[in-house]
Formats: structure tokens, sequence, C-alpha cells
């Protein structure tokens, strides 16, 4: 057996570069590029027939660093590597990117470029942020729950009771007293639906659940905007809740729905399935592969720097009069089910994406949502 496998020729260098899950490029002498792997495909969002009629000036501004670091790779005809680079442009934003370059002697003044998008390890460990805030939340509903609902009641009571031997004068103050009381109330139901409860997931149509989210969305609150659709066809069922499913992206549209100028506003709604990223459950030290992704794109002003950092956490908004509960809640339903939630912003471009894990074989069908 060993001398059979001694005896089997290696597989050729392209095909090597096709297998590595790094995004990885070969540019010639003119910078255009002459190879791509499947991972640089994902990476630059373009196929390897399109980047194969493109240079690197097509993708990025002239100024940026990656210039540079190929140029020092033909001058001293070795390896160099940057890090820490924006790779910004109308088609490209990526940010914490390391690059590394290398010369490649079968091709004089070919550069063999590999690039780690270091923001998308970034954005996993800021997803164990969101669901840190996620369980503060569930102990501050769970806190609240118990200790203000109870007394609100007897306050309310007590303004009633007050209401019906009081002056007029002091009726009107009775009443003011119960509709504080009731609005407070109100606020503690809506921080309740943070408490943590079992999540059932079954199979779940993620198209079905979109076109769904899409009609309500069309008839109602974006009624005035454009709706654009862009879905994978191939996409296997997601492990998930549908209910809930149908809650975070209903919530998730309307948020850029109320972001974007009534006058050219548009939502762009898409799926596509990615390798590679693995995450842990939470209660348990199994890592889930959830490569379903489905995202939510608008045209909006971006999300304010300020805010951004912060997205997830409970009584975080820029909307006048909002309480801040929508994205936290995203946050936590989307943990709960065992997924990723990461958020891409600036101006003229928010994208939230939200990946899934597969479904099971074994698990019954989705059943069919019925429009509301």
């Amino acid at each position: 057996m060993a001398a059979a496998a001694e005896s089997r020729p290696l597989p050729d260098s392209l095909a090597l570069l096709s297998a590595l899950p790094v995004p990885m490029v070969v540019l010639d002498e003119a910078e255009r590029f002459r190879f791509a792997n499947p991972a640089a495909e994902q990476f630059f969002q373009l196929s390897s027939g399109t980047l194969a009629q493109m240079r690197l000036s097509d993708l990025i501004p002239p100024d940026s660093r990656l210039f540079a670091l190929v140029g020092q790779v033909r001058v001293l005809d070795a390896p160099v590597s940057d890090h820490d680079l924006t790779l910004e442009s109308p088609r490209l934003h990526r940010t914490g990117v390391a690059a590394h370059g290398a010369p490649l002697p079968e091709m004089p003044g070919a550069v063999v470029l590999t690039l780690q998008d270091g923001s998308k390890a970034q954005r996993l460990d800021r997803q164990l942020n969101f669901r840190g805030a996620a369980r503060g939340a569930s102990a501050m509903a769970e806190m609240l729950a118990h200790e203000v609902k109870n007394p609100l009641s007897g306050i309310r009571g007590a303004a009633q009771l007050l209401e019906q031997s009081a002056s007029e004068a002091d009726r009107e103050l009775c009443t003011l007293i119960q509709d504080e009381a009731d609005r407070i109330r109100t606020l503690v139901e809506k921080m309740e639906m943070f408490s943590e409860r079992p999540v059932e997931r079954a199979a779940v149509n993620i198209h079905e659940v979109l076109d769904h989210v899409r009609r309500i969305a069309a008839r109602g609150f974006a009624s005035h905007l454009r709706i654009t659709e862009d879905y994978d066809p191939s996409l296997p069922l997601v492990l998930g809740n549908r209910d809930l499913l149908v809650q975070i992206l209903l919530n998730l549209v309307k948020n850029a729905a109320e972001a974007v100028d009534p006058q050219g506003g548009e939502i762009h709604l898409s799926t596509a399935y990615h390798h590679g990223v693995r995450i842990a459950i939470p209660g348990s030290r199994e890592r889930v592969h959830v490569p379903l992704q489905v995202s939510v794109r608008d045209n909006g002003p971006g999300i304010p720097e300020e805010v951004a950092s912060t997205l997830w956490e409970p009584f975080v908004t820029t909307k006048r009069g909002g309480q801040g509960l929508g994205l936290a809640l995203v946050a936590k339903l989307v943990a709960d089910m065992g997924a990723l939630i990461e958020c891409d912003t600036r101006p003229g471009r928010t994208v939230f994406r939200i990946s899934l894990p597969m479904c099971p074989a074994d698990l019954p069908a989705p059943r069919k949502i019925r429009d509301e």
C-alpha cells in the first residue's frame, strides 16, 4: 500500500491552491488576476471568470497599501506581509485584512497573494459579547417581572380606588398614575421576552419564511419601498424555529425600512451558502457548522460609529422615542437557535447577516406558513 501511495503523482500547484480555505490569487506583472481559488471568489464576491477580466485596481484604490506590498515582493523577490489593511471601494469593503505576498518563479513578475479577513474573527468575538448582553437582559427581565409587576398592580389598584372619591382635579392625577403604571408594565412585559426559555428547533424552509416576511413588509410598513431578492434555490433546509425566524427577520426589515430614505430607499433580501464558519452552542461544548447565510441589506445612511460597537446591547438606539430592545432581542433569539448574526455598515450600505445550521436529514419536513 505504501509503495502504491508513493507512486501516485502529486496534484499540480493550482489544484493545491484551489483546495486551500484561505483566499488566494495570482497577479501577473500587469496586476491582472490570473488565478483565484474558491475562497478568493467568496472574499471578493466575484467568480473567477469575472476576476480574470479585471485588474487589482478595479477592486481597490491605487493608494492602498496592498499595491505597495505587491511592489515590494517584486523588488525584493521575496515574501512580504502586511496586517490590518482596509480594502475599501464601491465594490469591496474589508477591514482588518492580513496580506501575504510571494513571488512565483514560474511566472516572472507574478505574485501569489494570500488575504485573510481578520474582521470575521473580530465579529465572531463580538458575537460572544452579544450573547453576554442577551444573558444580562434575561436576568434583568426576570428581576423586573418579579420585583416591579406586583407593586405596579397595587399602585394602579390604589389609584383606581382613590379616583372614586377624588375631586375632579384629583381624578386627573389618578388617571395619570394609572397610565404611567400601564406604560411601565408594558415595558416590563417587553423585557420578559428576554427570559430564558427553551427553543424548539425543526426543519425550516428559509425562502418560505423570507417570502412571508417580504409580503408583510410590502403590504404594510415598507409598501413605499423597493424590496429586491436574490436567493440561492439550492439551499437546503435550515435548523431553526420558524416563528422566531419570522420575528427576527421582520425586525431587521422594519429597521431597514425606517433607516432608508422614503424616496429611493431599497431593501435587498438574499441567501447564500458559505463554508468554514463554526460556532459553539450555548450550554455545551458542541461546535456546529453554520453555512446557510441570510442577509438583509439597505441603502440607508449606515449606523453611527459610536453606536455600532454596542449595537446589540439593551437600551441602545438611534431612534427618537425608541427603547433599544429590538436588536438586543434579535441577538438573543439568534443565539438561542445556535446561529450567528453580524452587521456590516457604512454610509449607503448596511447588511445584517444571519448564519444558520443545516437541518439534519432525519428531521421531518417543515409545515407551510400561512399568509397573514
